[in-house]
Order: C-alpha cells, then structure tokens, then sequence
C-alpha cells in the first residue's frame, strides 16, 4: 500500500462473491473521494501486517464480512478469524469499520460481521464508524446503500477531507481486443489453470474442479408440475474424499438462449475474444474473470446474467441510455431516496428483471458490451446436500433437487440456471458423456460419533437429501455387525401419489430395519395442511424422551425461512410443556443442544 500510495483497504469475507462486490464499490468510492482504494482476500495477505497500518497517513481498513452456514466465517476468511481468534495482535492506531452480510432466517445471524467488528476494538483499533448490517432476507442491496451513503461523509469528516463526490464512471478494466491470437491460450471456461478441463489433475478444490461424469438422472416425482431430480455423479479416479452431510458445489453454465438474445442486443460478435485488464496495474487481480476469452463464453460460464442486477450496474450503464428519462430513473433507482428505492423494488426486484429484461424494457439503453460485463458479478458455484454415503457410494456423489421455473409479472419465465442445467445432463448424449465441474465442501453436518445415539432427522421436500446419506451409513454400520440406535425420520410432501421422493428405497430401509420410523405429512392429501412440525408434535413424549434421556441427536434439513422456524418452535414448546422450563430456559435448553452438536440444521432461504 506504501509503495502504490493507497490509504485504503477493503478486505472482504465472500462465499457466494456478494461481500467481494460490495468491497470493490467501496474500493471504487474511496477514489470518487479523492483517496486510493483496494479490494483484498484476507486469505492473500499477511494479516498481521494490519499493526503497521498506521504507518500510512489517514489510513483506513474496511471489512465487508458474509457469515456462512451456522454462524461460520467464509471459506477465504477462515484464517483471518483463527488469527483473530489466537488474538496476540496490537492493532493500535488502526482506523477500522465493519459491514457484516447476514440473513435473518439463520440462527446466527451476522455472526462474523458482529465478531469481526467486536474484537478489532478488543484488539485496539478505533472503529471510526458503526457497524453496518445487511439482511439478505429482506433486502440487503438497500441495507447497503443506505450504509454506505452514510458512511463516506462521516470518513471525510474524519480526515478532514473534502468530499470531491466524483459521480461520474470509473472504469476499473480496459478492452483490448485480441486480434491474432494462439487458440490454445483463450480460456473456453476453466475456472483457474487454461485447459485444466482436458488435463485433470487433483487435487480438486473451487479453483480447480473435477468434472465429473454422469451416469444417473431421473425424474424423482410421479406427478404434478414440478420436476423433482436424483443425479448422479462419477468420482472414481479423482481421490476426492467426502462425508455423509458434506456439499457439493457445482459449476453451472447459463442458458445459450439468453447469451444469444445479450449478443443481438449489444450488437455485438460474441466469438470475438477479448481481454478485460486491470487499469491498476498494482492490484492483484489482473481480469474480473479468465482473460483472454471469448465474449460468448465469458456470459456463459463467468458471468451471471439471471439475478436482478444491483443498483450500481443500472448507476454505472445510465450514462449508456440516450433517453434523459431512462438515465434518471436509472440513476434514480441507485440513490436511498425513498422514491428510488420504491421504484428499484417495483422495476427490478419484484418482476425479478435480469439484464437481458432491463435492456429489452428500456429500448434506450444500449451499453458498450465490455463495459457491461465489467459490471455484472461472477457466476457463482451451488451448493446442494449430498444424498448419498461414501461408505455406501464411494465412487459417486448423490443430488437431489427441484427444477427451478416460474412465471414473472412482466409474463416472461425464469429458469434456475444450475437446476435447468442439470437437467439437461444426461448420461450419454449421442454417445458424448455429460459431465459436471464440482468439487467437494465439508460441512459440519455429521452423524454422532458413537452410532448407538438416536438419531432424530426432520426433512421435508428435498430436505430429505442428506438424510438418504445418513440412513445409507447407518444400515452400513448395522451390516458391520454394530449396534445402532433408533434412526427416526420426519419427511413431508404436497402428495403422496406424486411427490413421495424415494418412496420404494425408504419402505425398503424401514423393512430391513434401519430406519426404526418413518413419519410421512402430506401437506395437501386432506382439507388441511398437514406439515412435519404436526408430526412432531402427535410425537412429543416419544421425541422428549429420546433427546432428554437418550441423547438423540437432532437434525433439520430444508427451508429456514417456514420450516426450520416452526420446527424449533415445536421444540421449544416441546421442553416448556414437558421438561417444566419457562419459554426462556425452553430457548436456551435448544441452543445448548446446539452448542454440543446435538441440533445441527442444513437450511436454505
């Protein structure tokens, strides 16, 4: 930072790229304010050189932190929260301040953010402005504007610098189009190393994923409109390791029809290659995604093209529209006035438009290709539970998920771009065999170290995936001649003629006797709805027993918003009515539960 002049530094917590977004914004601010900014992985730098900070005149290190999980940091923040945590630093004289990425619906909301920002200040350093807090359940583009809006006029008053308030665009990457260039060196959608697709070498990791064959994908459900899905995936060969409860990540590639309809309307050759390089020529990252490359592969596999754009690509392109009315109500719906965050809400977020939609409806928009894809985040990696056991399986990873697809209030249909994808991977395509980019990320969702503990397991729709793992391992276990306690589970569907997932395995599982009970709400077989939490509930003193005097060990999978809520609530419940506690000691009896491991929840929002 001494040797390039910068006084600022945004480090970032990212798992899913948004806290890497929000910290190259940030980055891009301090310049509108006449200072010099970097975006930085914690996971690149020696965080212990933060002591030295205040050798810099009006230095500054900001922090965009996402919680992850259970409370967890994110994959590239871990070693700055042990080091944290070790806590032998003397950060005095460092300037800091903290925006923390969080969701309400998890447990632990913005745990990292909160811990982040408590300890700097344990540590000595001067927390020069509050906390800030984004909620991804309700709209955390909006927590963050507001923030920062607030933010950059308390720094400058810090410093006593005078706001420049440079509104116009900073481009952070030039174009340069690569007119004779040698094929083998243009990236056709590796994540890291060119052509780590055709030469495979573990091991594999995010930046280096084995692309996995094929060899199962059927159509789970037997009716209804939505299409319930179990692939599997061909790992021999690959040395990749995996747990019952673990995740795997894939790699999806958006839908070819929309990257045609982008390349009509920018008006531009998508098989151009090009290469987008960094202005900075300090900054450690030299490309926003693989360069060089061609345009049509960078929307297919690098960019993400379907989310709602946030409101500074539609600041950024305004300039882009000849109309004045579009650049104002662009420009508009990026500022936190009232009126433009009620017509970002109304005009992108509620019809959920993508870019393709926005330059469709706004006929005057018409921005340079480059520089649209400068704006527009990376395509990000998904997660899905493993359904299966490596005991059992340990040559194939097991998914189970639901195709995503709905119709939009502006009467176009948007897609999943992982679960369509995935659906058209099947096995042999004219004789070609599909495969999947993934690797593997452990979780801390385990079955008990001794398998004599009952287990308890709450899973409706494809919340049953981890489990198919789980009651795997444990008839495994059962067959090694070990003893094993109950294995119960709580499973739950609209209909139990057409969307009873793995109904013939589960019967097969409770006949042999490794699923001591299989509990079954079908929501929507009767005049009311019946849901898991009901089941739990006609169970009660069975269930109080086993987690009170058994040490069962109790698990959620599926939706956080609705299930995982009531479910903990029947819970609560639960240990007020039959364990005697207030509704206080019932909140902290499941918490403790949690805090030993013995309540572990896989969610989604």
């Amino acid at each position: 930072m001494k040797k390039t002049g910068r006084n600022i530094v945004v480090f970032y917590g990212s798992q899913t790229g948004t806290a890497e977004e929000f910290a190259n914004r940030l980055s891009k601010d301090a310049q509108r304010y006449g200072m010099k900014g970097m975006a930085a992985d914690p996971e690149e730098y020696d965080m212990a050189e933060l002591s030295r900070m205040s050798e810099i005149d009006n230095s500054l290190a900001i922090f965009c932190m996402a919680t992850y999980g259970e409370g967890d940091p994110t994959d590239n923040a871990q070693d700055f929260y042990d080091w944290l945590q070790e806590g032998e630093a003397d950060l005095d004289g460092l300037n800091f301040a903290v925006f923390g990425l969080g969701n309400k619906t998890y447990e632990h909301y913005n745990a990292m953010g909160k811990y982040v920002d408590k300890r700097l200040e344990e540590l000595g350093a001067k927390r020069v402005f509050d906390l800030g807090m984004g909620d991804d359940d309700a709209n955390l583009e909006e927590d963050f504007v507001s923030w920062r809006e607030q933010f950059w006029p308390a720094i400058c008053e810090h410093f006593g610098v005078e706001a420049t308030g440079e509104e116009s665009s900073i481009r952070q990457y030039e174009l340069k189009v690569e007119e004779d260039v040698n094929m083998n060196k243009v990236y056709t959608g590796e994540i890291g190393r060119i052509k780590s697709f055709e030469n495979q070498k573990p091991p594999f990791d995010a930046k280096n994923p084995f692309l996995a064959p094929v060899t199962v994908n059927r159509k789970l459900n037997k009716g209804g409109d939505r299409h319930l899905m179990h692939l599997e995936l061909d790992i021999s060969g690959s040395k990749i390791r995996y747990e019952s409860g673990d995740h795997v990540a894939v790699y999806p590639t958006n839908d070819t029809a929309i990257v045609s309809k982008l390349g009509d309307i920018l008006g531009v050759d998508l098989d151009m290659v090009i290469s987008l390089n960094n202005l900075d020529e300090e900054s450690n990252k030299k490309h926003p995604f693989p360069c060089p490359t061609s345009y049509r592969t960078a929307l297919t596999h690098y960019l993400d093209i379907t989310h709602p754009p946030r409101t500074n690509v539609l600041y950024e392109l305004a300039q882009y529209a000849s109309d004045p009315k579009d650049q104002e109500s662009m420009r508009k719906m990026a500022s936190s006035s009232p009126e433009g965050k009620a017509l970002y809400q109304s005009f992108v977020l509620d019809p959920c438009r993508n870019i393709l939609a926005i330059l469709e409806d706004i006929p005057s928009l018409k921005p340079p290709a480059d520089h649209l894809c400068e704006l527009l985040p990376r395509l990000q990696a998904r997660y899905y539970s493993i359904a299966s056991s490596s005991k059992v399986h340990p040559n194939s990873i097991h998914i189970c998920c639901v195709v995503v697809e709905y119709e939009t209030s502006t009467g176009r249909t948007n897609r999943g771009v992982a679960t369509n994808w995935l659906k058209s991977k099947l096995p042999t395509d004219n004789g070609h065999k599909a495969s999947v980019p993934m690797y593997v990320r452990k979780s801390q969702f385990r079955l008990p170290f001794k398998a004599t503990n009952p287990v308890i397991m709450v899973g409706p729709g494809t919340g049953i995936a981890p489990f198919m793992g789980f009651i795997q391992e444990r008839g495994w276990l059962k067959e090694q001649g070990k003893e094993v306690g109950e294995t119960v589970l709580y499973y739950g569907c609209r209909h139990k003629s057409e969307d009873y997932l793995y109904e013939e395995e589960l019967a097969e599982f409770q006949k042999s006797g490794v699923l001591t009970q299989l509990n079954v709400a079908f929501s929507r077989d009767q005049a009311q709805k019946v849901y898991v939490q009901h089941l739990l509930k006609n169970k009660k003193e069975e269930i109080w027993k086993q987690v009170h005097s058994n040490s069962a060990h109790i698990y959620i999978c599926g939706d956080a918003r609705n299930m995982a809520r009531d479910v903990q609530a029947t819970f609560h419940e639960m240990a007020e009515e039959l364990g005697g506690l207030t509704h206080t000691q019932a909140v902290d009896y499941v918490k403790k539960l949690m805090t030993k491991g013995r309540y572990s929840q896989d969610v989604w929002s």
